[in-house]
């Protein structure tokens, strides 16, 4: 059905070189245990989190399709700034309509990991309140970016969910983090915004996708990371394993 050139790379291909080289330097900091710590507080060993860290990375570029919507202006090709980051708009020929998709990396795999954090842990109600107060946060930041979709700022995810769990659950505070920074920005950047999509000049808005990616990513790394600092007093059951 969609057999019309379609030319979308979210990002420019400079920063998705800068994003790697900083996956790589994670990586090595996780083998030597800076991370590590941060990561056994929600239960991952130094091997599962670096799997994570580089399905997530890989994902970013496989954009699941779940609806469609009939489109009749779309943007022309262009560099479009916002909350300092740099997106490449679409050109497109001919398109039919607008996609509506789910992001495998920044979407599937952080809900598949809040699941089992929030499981494992028994933190459904510190969790479900914080990521909702996420939400509204980063709800009132997002902003609709004309031919790219919906941009967050990247810092505000992983300082305000990390702040919300050292108060909430100072025991459980890195997994409350993760899932309330992931969710609560999924929420209030993607979801709260579906009525103002259709019409947004682009082929296709991908949930946990473009403008939101990052600030999942990083609010995964973040979150978890300031959070599990000031946590000493007591151990959450969960302990790193090489």
């Amino acid at each position: 059905m969609y057999s019309q050139h379609v030319d979308y790379l979210p990002l420019p291909p400079i920063l998705y070189a800068v994003f790697t080289g900083a996956l790589i330097a994670l990586f090595l900091l996780i083998q030597f245990g800076v991370l590590r710590y941060a990561f056994g507080r929600i239960g991952l060993s130094s091997k599962y989190a670096t799997l994570l860290l580089l399905a997530s990375l890989l994902g970013s570029y496989v954009n699941i399709p779940v609806a469609h919507f009939t489109q009749e202006r779309v943007v022309p090709q262009e560099m479009v700034d916002d909350f300092g980051g740099r997106y490449v708009v679409p050109e497109v020929v001919d398109w039919p309509g607008m996609i509506l998709a789910v992001n495998v990396g920044g979407a599937i795999i952080p809900l598949l990991l809040s699941i089992y954090l929030l499981a494992r842990n028994r933190i459904w109600i510190a969790a479900a309140l914080a990521t909702a107060i996420v939400a509204v946060v980063v709800h009132y930041f997002a902003r609709i970016v004309p031919g790219a979709g919906i941009s967050v700022p990247i810092l505000a995810p992983p300082l305000v969910s990390a702040a919300l769990a050292i108060l909430l659950s100072r025991d459980f505070a890195a997994p409350v983090a993760y899932v309330s920074g992931s969710l609560g920005t999924l929420i209030g950047a993607d979801l709260l915004n579906l009525d103002k999509i259709e019409g947004i000049g682009t082929p296709i808005v991908s949930f946990g996708g473009a403008g939101t990616f990052d600030g999942i990513f990083v609010t995964g790394i973040l979150a978890v990371l300031i959070a599990s600092l000031p946590l000493r007093r007591k151990a959450t059951g969960v302990s790193a394993t090489t």
